[in-house]
């Protein structure tokens, strides 16, 4: 199974497991938010949370995370949900990837070679120690961008196809009148 198939396949159960309301509400946040308002994500961190929900979930076939615009969701998400500890611990390790970045003297993750990047996101995806601030925000933020990408509406309706209403419901729909047997009280006995 293709790593895109792979998270198709979680997302399209994600989406409906995991926090429901908080994701529509916090899409409805964006969707009614002036584009270029940002909550908690400097512009630097911005920047960082968009090349990495690109570099998760990037453009094939189908939109990538920025596409969808999930780094909008994140600071919503961030912003609005998380506790001021559990935010101020997501930030700081997002703080510490970008300072991860700047060692190889680029300015951005979209600055560094293919291979510097898979190189970066292999070291977060198995680092020393997984209670270190940089690894928790790794995971979060990848939970964060294949959540927010598979709740998107985007999403939902053009690639997942979801129906909100599965099928049809018809309470006048006329039955076929049953052939064969009778269906009275008699039901091939004699109880005389």
């Amino acid at each position: 199974m293709e790593r895109r198939d792979l998270l198709r396949a979680f997302g399209a159960a994600a989406a409906f497991t995991i926090m429901p309301r908080t994701a529509q509400a916090a899409w409805e946040t964006v969707a009614t938010s002036p584009s270029a308002q940002r909550r908690v994500l400097t512009d630097e961190r911005a920047d960082l949370v968009a090349a990495l929900s690109d570099a998760i979930i990037p453009r094939t076939d189908t939109p990538s995370a920025t596409d969808v615009n999930v780094p909008a969701f994140i600071d919503v998400i961030v912003s609005e949900y998380y506790g001021d500890e559990e935010r101020a611990v997501f930030l700081s390790g997002l703080d510490l990837i970008g300072a991860r970045v700047k060692r190889s003297d680029v300015t951005s993750f979209a600055g560094l070679s293919p291979e510097s990047q898979k190189a970066l996101l292999d070291a977060l995806d198995q680092p020393v120690d997984r209670q270190a601030p940089d690894a928790r925000a790794w995971n979060r933020l990848k939970g964060l961008v294949i959540h927010g990408y598979f709740t998107s509406e985007r999403i939902q309706k053009d690639v997942l196809k979801t129906a909100v209403m599965p099928g049809r419901y018809d309470g006048n729909a006329p039955m076929k009148a049953a052939t064969g047997a009778s269906h009275g009280g008699d039901h091939g006995g004699n109880h005389a």
